[in-house]
């Protein structure tokens, strides 16, 4: 059964317990709810509780789990000598998978019967022909080791998808029966019920908090295993970014720093004054009108895409750059200093913009707690308006202020696709803003394209610097909320 419909069926269960619940126990009551120890409705949510989360949390794991466990012994079923020379057992298992996805779509059109699929004894390249006509693309030509792989892969993950049905099932038939056989109008339904939501919060709590743990701790141990394999000195105290996949490569982080500093410093004097401008109108001398249609408009530029910012970057604001600055005498100005449209002064004008949103907003929240009562005793000194906001609002404001430029730096640090189609592609040393550079985003994200198999010093290099860059953010972070912190004490 799909697990679509596996899940619509729990719920269906869970539908049908609710009323189920609440009428037993109106009936266990003689119809009259008074004599219930809670009301009706949490009858029904114990019911369909016990049928419907129990049974989820089974099929969650499962889901998690099965496919690791189908791919880890599918894996030791491939000799070494199937893995051609020049690629990896990842790039292998995604063609078993592929071929065994195709297996399936196969049966399900009817092309084959699954008895078929389970014997099959050909020539990869009649497999090649038959999955092609139903729309299954297959890499390089792969051994009669690996098709026998794709068999077993796709019996394994259907036995288990077999398996998960019937115990999924069997717990939620099992979930339903056994509340349903304690609803009386003694039981203490509310009681039971107020403790699994508790019990559910204190989960989704620590799932989000243990998900964390997990991504620092998988970034630690691939850290540690690129130290053991490439020098922390030249990591750390390097000056050139040279990966080299055939070895000798020289991997320091200290021009990828350099990069996403530059990069980050010039889209914070973009962002920074545009937002606090735009945040003193809004909150000290827009009218209501105003504030309630620029605003909303203002915050659209939160949510545009990143990579429709990158487009605007590389396709707009890259070229308008080298009229101006790099055409020779051709040009506005009739130099030649930028010879391409990426450069740290393109990524850093768009990111820029990006983030005006996001010192505004936050900016505009911050001014606005600062009490009237402030602002009505300047005003009663005789200040002007503009005097007010200089010399009291700003400065009462100030530490939240800081704490939302903070933010938004390390949100400009951790800025992905602007910088990769909008700054370069080039590690190095440079004060020039019309040059091209590269961020550490920039380079995780070239280091993990492709197919890697997480063994060599150029591949793990990415978790180095991933987790350099977490460290980093996170700095930030802390003392922005530390800083906010600090302020909202003083003022509430």
């Amino acid at each position: 059964m799909p697990t679509i419909w596996l899940v619509l069926v729990l719920i269906a269960l869970s539908v049908a317990g609710f009323f189920l619940g609440r009428s037993r126990a109106l009936a266990s009551a003689n119809g009259n709810p008074k004599n219930l120890h809670s009301l009706p409705s949490y009858y029904g949510h114990n019911v369909a509780l016990s049928a419907l989360v129990p049974a989820l949390a089974i099929l969650a794991a499962w889901l998690l789990l099965q496919p690791m466990l189908v791919d880890t012994r599918v894996s030791n079923m491939i000799p070494q000598e199937a893995v051609p020379e020049g690629t990896t057992l990842g790039l292998v298992m995604s063609d078993v998978r592929r071929v065994a996805e195709g297996l399936d779509i196969a049966v399900a059109q009817g092309a084959m019967t699954a008895e078929q699929a389970r014997n099959l004894r050909t020539e990869f390249s009649d497999v090649r022909g038959l999955l092609g006509e139903v729309g299954v693309a297959l890499g390089a030509d792969v051994r009669p080791e690996v098709m026998r792989a794709a068999q077993a892969y796709r019996t394994m993950s259907n036995t288990g998808t077999t398996i998960m049905t019937i115990v999924v099932a069997l717990v939620a038939v099992g979930g339903f029966a056994w509340s349903y056989g304690r609803t009386h109008k003694d039981f203490r339904a509310r009681n039971v019920v107020e403790q699994g939501i508790m019990a559910l919060l204190i989960i989704a709590a620590s799932l989000a908090i243990l998900t964390t743990v997990g991504i620092v701790l998988s970034m630690l141990f691939e850290t540690r295993n690129f130290f053991t394999l490439h020098s922390w000195t030249d990591f750390f105290f390097g000056g050139t970014w040279a990966p080299n996949f055939r070895g000798d490569s020289e991997l320091s982080i200290l021009p990828l720093l350099w990069g996403t500093f530059y990069v980050s410093l010039i889209a914070l004097l973009v962002a920074v004054p545009l937002g606090l401008f735009a945040a003193i109108y809004l909150s000290e001398y827009a009218s209501a009108a105003t504030r309630s249609f620029a605003k909303p408009l203002l915050e659209i530029l939160a949510g545009i895409p990143t990579i429709v910012y990158g487009l605007f970057a590389l396709l707009t604001v890259g070229p308008a750059l080298v009229r101006f600055f790099g055409q020779g005498e051709d040009g506005i100005l009739g130099v030649e200093w930028m010879t391409g449209a990426t450069s740290v002064l393109t990524a850093g004008l768009v990111m820029g913009i990006m983030l005006i949103p996001f010192v505004s907003s936050l900016s505009d929240d911050i001014i606005n707690a600062v009490p009237q009562a402030m602002r009505d005793g300047s005003l009663g000194l005789g200040a002007t308006k503009s005097e007010t906001v200089r010399q009291v609002v700003i400065p009462a404001a100030l530490p939240g202020i800081v704490g939302a430029v903070l933010l938004a730096a390390s949100r400009a640090i951790g800025e992905t696709m602007i910088v990769v189609m909008g700054a370069g592609a080039i590690a190095k040393f440079s004060a020039n803003p019309l040059e091209a550079m590269t961020t550490i985003t920039t380079r995780i994200v070239s280091q993990l394209t492709g197919d890697t198999d997480f063994a060599s010093p150029e591949t793990l290099v990415a978790f180095a610097l991933g987790l350099t860059l977490f460290v980093l953010t996170l700095g930030l972070n802390v003392l922005a909320l530390y800083i906010v912190r600090k302020y909202r004490e003083q003022y509430d």
